[in-house]
């Protein structure tokens, strides 16, 4: 029996996050110390197995809510699905011919949930991953995170951007260009502009998260979307501004500025703040970085902070305190 394993790993918006869906630019990366696996097998009929993510069982009133605040009302079923779907109508409308075999499918996710890591996407890449392998299907590596994304939002109506998807089929560092004369077709999807960069910068990279503050990512992109397709002028301007910081930082790579970086992502999230309700917990996670010396800002949507610390001490000393808040904090593997 041939078994397909296939992962897709979690990711950090570095800089210029969230103005991805809003034709904007980001930096992000990959961070292999967490990641979604699919395994694929031929099988009899179309088979999709529960994972422990979509569970019905509860113990009490009480673990259903806790389950829901952060997980939401859906698992990763829905994902899969959806995923399957997508990939059979791309090779339909591509003329690209699928064996008659059917297959069983199931999936598993140590990516903490709702904190901003691209759980979600990850799951689709990753099944993506596995589908063309079983049908021996070839799809352009620049075209697969916007059937990703198509998955997500036009499918399950979860509003996304390219980013999360881009950087989980590329891996390693990339630089976005979501500018309007960036994008052109191919295979019928929407592609932008993706450059990698060099890592070596980012060995003094810290990521943390806290699963209590998280919160599911339509809580915060639902609101700006809606303020900026209202025409709300600080939200546009913001997402101008998103991007030029990570210009800035792309140039601040090549050079090898530490300290801009440093300022920049301190600078990211100073924005934010002033155009999104920050959660208490969340900003008290900042802060708490921030008091130690190192520089803070969200890795996604919030519930996860990334930045820069220097030296091992500084390291040490920030690990205990937000160890102390009730925080789980990793050096990213990119």
């Amino acid at each position: 029996m041939q078994l397909i394993k296939k992962k897709a790993y979690s990711r950090l918006g570095f800089m210029g996050n969230p103005s991805d869906g809003y034709n904007g630019k980001t930096i992000s990366m990959i961070c292999r110390n967490f990641f979604a696996e699919v395994t694929l097998y031929q099988w009899d009929r179309i088979e999709i197995v529960p994972a422990q993510q979509d569970r019905s069982q509860y113990s009490s009133l009480s673990a259903l809510m806790g389950d829901v605040n952060l997980q939401g009302y859906y698992g990763g079923i829905r994902l899969i699905k959806a995923t399957i779907k997508r990939f059979a109508q791309f090779c339909e409308a591509n003329r690209l011919p699928l064996e008659d075999k059917n297959f069983s499918i199931r999936y598993s996710s140590n990516i903490p949930r709702a904190v901003g890591l691209g759980g979600s996407s990850a799951i689709v890449v990753a099944t993506l991953r596995a589908l063309m392998e079983f049908y021996h299907v070839e799809i352009p590596k620049e075209v697969q995170p916007s059937l990703a994304l198509a998955v997500e939002a036009e499918e399950l109506g979860i509003p996304a951007g390219l980013q999360d998807r881009v950087i989980q089929v590329y891996e390693g560092a990339i630089y976005m260009d979501f500018s309007k004369h960036k994008f052109r077709k191919s295979f019928g999807y929407e592609v932008a502009s993706y450059t990698p960069i060099g890592t070596e910068l980012f060995s003094s990279l810290y990521m943390a998260y806290r699963q209590e503050s998280g919160e599911p990512t339509e809580v915060v992109h639902n609101d700006l979307r809606a303020r900026y397709e209202g025409g709300d002028e600080s939200v546009h301007k913001a997402m101008k501004q998103f991007a030029d910081f990570a210009s800035e930082a792309h140039e601040a790579l090549k050079r090898g500025d530490k300290d801009q970086l440093h300022t920049l992502v301190d600078r990211n999230f100073d924005l934010r703040q002033e155009i999104c309700g920050i959660a208490p917990l969340q900003l008290a996670m900042i802060h708490c970085a921030r008091s130690v010396g190192a520089s803070a800002k969200f890795a996604g949507s919030g519930g996860g902070i990334v930045g820069f610390y220097r030296g091992e001490e500084m390291f040490d000393e920030l690990k205990g305190k937000l160890t102390q808040m009730g925080c789980h904090m990793v050096k990213p593997l990119v």
